[in-house]
């Protein structure tokens, strides 16, 4: 008799594998572990539109009826203590669940930088977090965030929109420098400026108090609310306890199959070769959790399937900007605007490697069908088109 398949992690990418396992017409028992007691709910509003209207309605994946109908076992508010891979068990609550197949959809956390007081900082990670901090917006307050990426920046033009005083401190020189060309960091620099945000970059925080947030240069400000956004590490300690292969992430190959045996790992827990390089790559990103699981649904279905070949793309809603990026690249990698919404990035080759945009949902389309072919265009072929991407698309169509 079929065991069946454990996905331990009820997000996005958790909920996705059970739906894909049914659409693939998989029949065996299928089980779904969450820590939180919700309902599998996006997690990208929560510090964007959920946070300004607190509907749980519009953020919530599937209702309740889909997992009856769905013969899906949904097992909310529990936490799994143990993995064997040995015994093709998990310990959830003092039970001992047996599987054929598990898939380790476990997400990530909130980093936790090395602040005195940093317990008086709240974390934008659940809708729990989110329910918590609408509250205490609900009276003018003047807000300080620690880190300059795609949440603590959403958080501050949420927040600025509202009518709070907003101070956002970054360590790096640059806002979202590890995700954004110096050229998409300066515009939105610029953007938050305009909204009355204050930035402070370059500045770690060293300490917080009750009423005050001290920078590394000895400034201090008087602060009333504190959020932290200082990045993230992947939850993969379970993974480390059971011995499987782990670093800065669970490791697996291009199947998305961990070192042991018949045990998957998807989203922003796993470490995965990129396709055309081989460079091992954890990403946090929805849509790639969302393209892991279909990939692993197929594999547990059909025995194998093509190794995981997705392009990465991404998106971040500030203010009335919507950035969208299509491919990835370093903080090193060379850019060049084109246009006065549009950074491309190139590799050490000079090859078209990612294309970011600002309300220009057209060109991110064009960008996301130029990379995904095998053949990246070069800075020459592009400026033989004078950097108009369609334009090129359209000659190489």
């Amino acid at each position: 008799m079929d065991k069946g398949i454990v996905i331990i992690g009820a997000g996005q990418g958790g909920l996705q594998t059970a739906i894909s396992l049914r659409q693939e017409g998989y029949g065996a028992p299928i089980t779904l572990i969450g820590a939180e007691p919700d309902l599998p709910y996006q997690r990208p509003p929560l510090s964007k539109a959920y946070l300004k209207d607190g509907d749980p309605g519009k953020i919530q994946l599937r209702p309740e009826s889909y997992f009856v109908d769905s013969d899906v076992s949904l097992r909310l508010g529990q936490s799994v203590t143990r993995i064997d891979p040995a015994a093709c068990t998990v310990s959830v609550g003092g039970e001992a669940i047996v599987y054929d197949h598990l898939v380790l959809a476990t997400g990530t956390r909130n980093a936790v930088p090395p602040i005195r007081g940093v317990e008086k900082a709240i974390g934008l990670r659940t809708r729990a977090d989110a329910d918590r901090l609408r509250d205490e917006l609900a009276q003018p307050r003047d807000v300080f965030v620690i880190g300059g990426g795609f949440i603590g920046l959403e958080f501050a033009a949420v927040a600025a929109a509202q009518g709070h005083h907003v101070t956002v401190a970054e360590a790096a020189p640059r806002v979202m420098a590890r995700v954004v060309s110096p050229e998409m960091s300066k515009l939105f620099h610029s953007k938050h400026a305009e909204l009355g945000v204050q930035l402070h970059l370059g500045q770690p925080v060293q300490e917080l108090r009750d009423t005050a947030v001290v920078l590394a240069d000895g400034s201090t400000i008087p602060t009333d609310l504190i959020v932290l956004a200082a990045g993230v590490v992947p939850n993969s300690e379970l993974a480390a306890e059971a011995g499987l292969h782990v670093e800065n992430g669970i490791v697996v190959d291009s199947n998305l199959r961990t070192s042991a045996p018949n045990v998957f790992a998807l989203g922003d827990c796993a470490r995965f070769p990129e396709p055309l390089t081989g460079e091992m790559l954890r990403l946090e990103s929805v849509q790639a959790a969302m393209d892991h699981a279909r990939l692993i649904a197929k594999v547990i279905v059909e025995g194998s399937a093509p190794d995981y070949g997705a392009l990465p793309w991404f998106w971040s809603d500030q203010s009335d900007w919507k950035l969208q990026i299509a491919g990835i690249a370093k903080p090193e990698d060379a850019s060049l605007m084109a246009g006065d919404m549009t950074a491309l990035r190139f590799d050490a080759a000079d090859r078209l490697i990612c294309v970011e945009t600002i309300n220009a949902a057209r060109t991110h389309m064009v960008a996301r069908r130029v990379l995904a072919a095998q053949t990246r265009p070069s800075r020459a072929d592009l400026s033989a088109h004078d950097f108009d991407l369609a334009a090129l698309y359209k000659a190489s169509a």
